[in-house]
């Protein structure tokens, strides 16, 4: 397969680095050994804690930004096996080291990119545009997180990345956000786990009701003896579902390349995969960045969405309605005719459009192509929301075709009815090189989103589910070669 399609790629290249690290808590095997842990390090003198102590602290603290923090984290969740006992600031240290452990954030890869207009667009050089970039990274088992880069775009379209700091962090979820009930439990019902037995749960919730109003409700319910079983499964089933939706918060003064989105719940904890970001501005011009990505427990997968609008405080929510049961869904970057659209891959094989009055709730959606070119018989899905311009909504589209080799295409939607395709292109816009053959998974390039600046289509791309590139194209010769 070959395109005419004149494709400049950039020299620049984001590489995986293993040295960039987090910290996390390491408590192997039950209670039982980590009491026996604990009794090993009481056992200890002072003399000896201090020398350990100071051993970890050489060895480690030039790794991360701050491991005292990480300690005194860490030795919280052990506190409690300790019932109350009175220990030295140092011991405490020694304790929250043994149970923390270092994990690669990106030993595997750094890939499937989505770029989008940073917020900040002071200081600028004329024809500038500064971005932020969103990238899935991936290590040891296979767990993907996000992570982010910045840089800019300059008027004549060379991409300057800023300077990466030596350190990453990630942060808990904060406590006690509200939930709302109704969501609550029409997200139970949806997936199939909510049975009578949990009324007596629901019954107890306000409109609004807190990590604890839930744990308290459970506590406090009194369910019938001969169905104790049932009701502790489906009670855990509610926690799974309201841990799944958090809110993080990092501190202003952390650069953005330091905050990293880690899995910190059950159901996505094999991974955070391909956020798809978007700039949306609602009707009143207020900005939000919206990314859709997909939650994977090992099992199954679950929708959810990121919103933010400084990228330091993110709330995290699970999808809600029949139509986000699949992967690979991505948001418009405004409301059309009043409602929220996105598009999606319902079946794993087409391209559906989604519609809503609400952001977290898609009942709706139609068909909106197949695969039609070789290049894509196997499947097609989209590369990221789609993108306005004066002549429609141009999707970016990927490809399957034969050994699995992925090609990325385009089409163009109407701007007032999305379901209507007005062109597409019949050839990629991006083919695998040789030298992007190889990888952590050979003759894929892929993308979670571009951006257009200055006339021209910025798409950076995963090469071989390892790296990340850039590439542009002329928006005039994109468009003019669709029919």
């Amino acid at each position: 397969m070959t395109t005419n399609i004149e494709i400049k790629r950039s020299s620049v290249r984001i590489l995986p680095d293993p040295r960039r690290v987090i910290a996390r808590p390491f408590f192997p095997g039950g209670d039982d050994r980590t009491d026996a842990v604990l009794q090993r390090v009481l056992a200890l003198s002072e003399e000896e804690v201090e020398r350990v102590l100071e051993e970890v602290r050489r060895d480690f603290a030039d790794r991360h930004r701050d491991i005292e923090d990480i300690f005194a984290a860490n030795f919280a969740q052990a506190h409690q096996r300790l019932n109350g006992q009175v220990l030295s600031e140092r011991r405490r240290q020694l304790i929250g080291a043994y149970f923390s452990s270092e994990y690669s954030l990106e030993s595997i890869a750094l890939f499937n990119p989505s770029l989008v207009a940073h917020p900040d667009q002071t200081d600028l050089a004329d024809g500038a545009l500064r971005f932020l970039l969103s990238l899935r990274a991936c290590g040891e088992g296979h767990v993907s997180s996000v992570e982010f880069r910045s840089g800019i775009l300059a008027a004549d379209g060379s991409i300057h990345l800023d300077v990466l700091t030596p350190f990453a962090t990630t942060e808990r979820p904060v406590d006690d956000r509200l939930y709302h009930k109704k969501r609550f439990h029409r997200k139970l019902i949806e997936m199939g786990v909510y049975s009578p037995l949990g009324d007596v749960v629901i019954n107890r919730l306000r409109e609004q009701f807190t990590m604890s109003d839930l744990v308290d409700a459970i506590a406090l319910a009194e369910p019938d003896p001969q169905f104790q079983e049932v009701f502790q499964e489906l009670t855990q089933r509610m926690m799974w579902v309201a841990h799944s939706n958090y809110h993080l918060s990092f501190h202003p003064d952390l650069p953005l390349c330091e905050r990293v989105i880690f899995p910190v719940t059950e159901n996505e904890s094999r991974g955070i995969e391909d956020a798809r970001f978007v700039r949306f501005v609602d009707d009143d011009d207020r900005v939000t960045y919206f990314g859709v990505y997909t939650a994977y427990n090992g099992f199954h997968t679950l929708p959810q969405i990121i919103e933010t609008t400084d990228f330091l405080d993110f709330r995290i929510s699970t999808l809600i309605g029949r139509c986000v049961q699949n992967k690979g869904m991505a948001l418009f970057p405004r409301k059309i005719n009043g409602d929220f659209w996105m598009v999606s891959r319902l079946d794993g094989e087409n391209i559906y459009l989604l519609r809503s009055d609400h952001h977290l709730f898609w009942n709706e959606s139609v068909l909106l192509r197949g695969p039609a070119q070789p290049w894509e018989f196997m499947q097609i899905g989209n590369c990221g929301s789609p993108i306005e311009t004066d002549a429609g909504w141009l999707l970016l589209t990927h490809g399957v075709g034969p050994m699995r080799q992925y090609w990325l295409g385009a089409c163009l939607l109407d701007l007032a009815d999305p379901t209507r395709v007005i062109h597409h292109l019949s050839e990629p816009i991006l083919i695998p090189q040789e030298s992007e053959r190889d990888g952590y998974v050979p003759n894929v390039v892929y993308s979670c989103g571009g951006i257009i600046h200055n006339d021209r289509l910025v798409l950076p791309y995963a090469v071989a589910d390892s790296s990340t590139a850039f590439a542009s194209v002329s928006l005039d010769d994109l468009l003019s070669r669709m029919h």
